[in-house]
């Protein structure tokens, strides 16, 4: 059997209050969030948390994911970023890499098959995850943790911790000179 799930992202002023969601059936889902990322940092945190989520059961995934950037990070790109110190081919460092390093552990030894939907186009899976994921945002962005969802029954790991991923605030300038 196949599980088949849709993840999502969002950021309300990118960076601002972010948000994720995955969303499988309304008994299988989950979303969470931090005060202040992004879009990229929600997407890549949806898809992590369901692959984490779903490990324990030994199913085939297909994941269906609105962002080309989460789809092509994963399937083309992670393999030379590896060989290269988590480098782009740029020399650059590789943006939200412990994110990154996260899903390619959980990537090892699954059967994980992404599929690329057009957002907001009524995608049922798609579109439950989406309003997951914005329903985090906006609880991070009223300064509450969303409700995180039952995640997936016998799930070995609990939902990603708050910090990871998260933009680090600005520094106040002004209180540094005091």
């Amino acid at each position: 059997m196949t599980i088949c799930a849709a993840a999502d992202g969002s950021a309300l002023g990118n960076p601002g209050p972010a948000g994720w969601g995955w969303y499988v059936d309304d008994e299988h889902w989950a979303c969470g969030g931090w005060p202040h990322g992004t879009n990229n940092m929600g997407e890549l945190m949806a898809v992590l948390d369901l692959l984490q989520q779903t490990a324990h059961t030994g199913e085939d995934l297909l994941v269906y994911c609105d962002s080309q950037h989460v789809i092509n990070s994963v399937t083309k790109w992670m393999a030379g970023w590896k060989r290269k110190g988590w480098r782009k081919k740029d020399g650059q460092p590789v943006l939200n890499v412990e994110l990154m390093r996260a899903l390619d552990a959980a990537m090892a030894g699954r059967q994980v098959r992404f599929e690329w939907v057009k957002g907001h186009a009524g995608h049922p899976l798609n579109e439950a995850a989406d309003r997951l994921a914005n329903r985090a945002a906006g609880s991070w962005r009223d300064g509450v943790a969303p409700e995180p969802g039952p995640g997936y029954p016998g799930a070995a790991t609990a939902h990603p911790d708050v910090t990871v991923g998260q933009v680090a605030e600005e520094p106040d300038l002004l209180s540094m000179l005091d």
